[in-house]
């Protein structure tokens, strides 16, 4: 099953930066997490990389 599917290559770094900061923050709770990440969002500057992402055409 897993999460991804149809990785690109364009955000292979991304993806797997993401498991790792799974990996390494398993065994924190959900809420310290979604605070953690929530925190994160507010305080980083817009990404150039991810800005639009969602409104890329279908391929």
């Amino acid at each position: 099953m897993g999460v991804h599917h149809r990785i690109s290559g364009t955000y292979l770094g991304a993806y797997a930066g993401e498991m790792a900061w799974c990996e390494d923050y398993r065994r924190k709770s959900n809420g310290v997490q979604y605070l953690m990440a929530t925190n994160a969002a507010l305080v980083h500057p817009v990404s150039r990389q991810w800005k639009g992402y969602w409104q890329r055409k279908a391929a």
